[in-house]
C-alpha cells in the first residue's frame, strides 16, 4: 500500500521538528519539508507552485510567527500579517489542490483575557484578548475560522489543536524575544556562568501558567489529526471545531524561577520587577474534549525541564564548535 506523504510545515521550529520526530519514529509515512529557503510562505505565488508540484496527502501546518510577550508588544504588525500571511497560503492551497487534511496548530492566546479556568474550547471570542498578543491572537482564530469554513463548505477535515505553553529542544533563547521557559533557562544559565548574585524578571511573579512539552503536542497532534472523522465530529461541532491540548495543572511563574534556577544550578537572588506586564493572570485549559479521545500527556514539568536545559547546554556546545 501507498505510503501518505505528508508535509510538515515549519519544521524547523520547535514544534514543527517535535512533529517530525514522531513522524519519524513510527516510520508509517513519507515527510515532506521546506526551508524558507526552499519555500517561503508568505509568498502565494510559490506556495501554489511548490502544491502543484507535489501530491501531498496530509499537512501538519506548525509555521508560525511566535515569540514572547516583548516580541508581540514591539512587532503587532509582523505577528498578524505574516501569520495571516502563511495560513492563508497553505489551508487555501490544501483546499484548492483537493488535500483531506490538514492540522492547524494555534495557541491558548486565543482565549479571552479574563476567561473562567480552566478555559473551555466554547469560550472563544466571548471577551476581550490579552492587549500585548492580540494582533498574533487574531490571526490564529482566523486560522481556526477558516478551516471550519472550508470543512462547512468542500467537506474537508482540516483540524486545529491549541496547545497551551509550550517548552522543549529546538526553542528559541533570544534574551528579549522568547517564551518565559528558554528565557529563563538562558538567563539563570548566564547567571550562574557569569557569577551574577541575582536574576531580575519581569512581573510580580504571581501569574500561573501550564505547560506542556513539544513532544508531548507531537504525539497529541498526530493522535488528533488521525481520529476517525465520526470520533471527530462527536466531540465538536462545525462552528467550534478546535481542541484544546495542554497538561491539566499548572504553576506560578515565581515557583517556575525556582525550579529552573534549581536546574540550572544558580543559587543567587531571584528578583521581580513589578513595573513590568504579567500578561493574563491565569491561563489553564479545559482537557475534558481531547482526553474523551484517549490521549494523555507523558512528560512532568521537572523531566522536562531537566531534558530541555541539556537539550539548551548541546546547542550552547555546537554553538561555540561552530565558531
Amino acid at each position: 500500500m501507498k505510503r501518505p506523504i505528508v508535509f510538515v510545515a515549519g519544521h524547523r521550529g520547535m514544534v514543527g521538528s517535535a512533529i517530525v520526530r514522531e513522524l519519524e519514529y513510527r516510520n508509517d509515512c513519507d515527510i515532506l519539508t521546506k526551508t524558507r529557503d526552499q519555500l517561503n510562505l508568505c509568498d502565494q505565488s510559490a506556495s501554489l507552485d511548490f502544491f502543484s508540484e507535489h501530491k501531498i496527502d496530509q499537512i501538519y501546518l506548525a509555521a508560525a510567527k511566535v515569540g514572547g510577550i516583548l516580541a508581540n508588544d514591539t512587532y503587532p504588525a509582523d505577528f498578524i500579517f505574516e501569520n495571516l500571511q502563511i495560513q492563508n497560503n497553505i489551508i487555501g492551497c490544501a483546499n484548492q489542490f483537493g488535500i483531506e487534511k490538514l492540522l492547524f496548530l494555534g495557541s491558548s492566546c486565543i482565549y479571552p483575557y479574563a476567561a473562567p479556568q480552566p478555559i473551555k474550547e466554547e469560550y472563544l471570542l466571548t471577551g476581550p484578548l490579552e492587549k500585548t498578543n492580540e494582533p498574533y491572537a487574531i490571526a490564529k482564530i482566523a486560522g481556526i475560522k477558516l478551516c471550519e469554513s472550508l470543512n462547512r463548505q468542500y467537506n474537508r477535515q482540516y483540524r486545529s489543536l491549541m496547545p497551551t505553553n509550550l517548552y522543549g529542544p529546538g526553542d528559541n533563547y533570544h534574551p528579549e524575544n522568547s517564551h518565559v521557559i528558554p528565557a529563563l533557562l538562558h538567563r539563570f544559565h548566564e547567571a550562574k556562568i557569569q557569577n551574577f548574585p541575582s536574576v531580575t524578571i519581569w512581573g510580580t511573579g504571581t501569574p500561573r501558567r501550564e505547560f506542556l512539552h513539544v513532544d508531548d503536542l507531537a504525539k497529541a497532534a498526530i493522535h488528533v489529526q488521525n481520529l476517525p472523522q465520526k470520533e471527530w465530529l462527536s466531540i465538536t461541532t462545525p462552528m467550534s471545531s478546535h481542541l484544546n491540548v495542554g497538561v491539566g495543572t499548572d504553576i506560578r511563574i515565581d515557583e517556575l524561577a525556582k525550579l529552573i534556577a534549581n536546574i540550572v544550578g544558580f543559587t543567587g537572588k531571584i528578583e521581580f520587577n513589578t513595573n513590568m506586564p504579567d500578561g493574563t493572570p491565569r491561563k489553564m485549559l479545559s482537557l475534558d474534549k481531547i482526553a474523551s479521545t484517549g490521549w494523555t500527556p507523558m512528560i512532568n514539568l521537572r523531566e522536562g525541564l531537566h531534558s530541555t536545559y541539556k537539550a539548551y547546554q548541546h546547542t550552547l556546545a555546537n554553538s561555540e564548535l561552530q565558531q
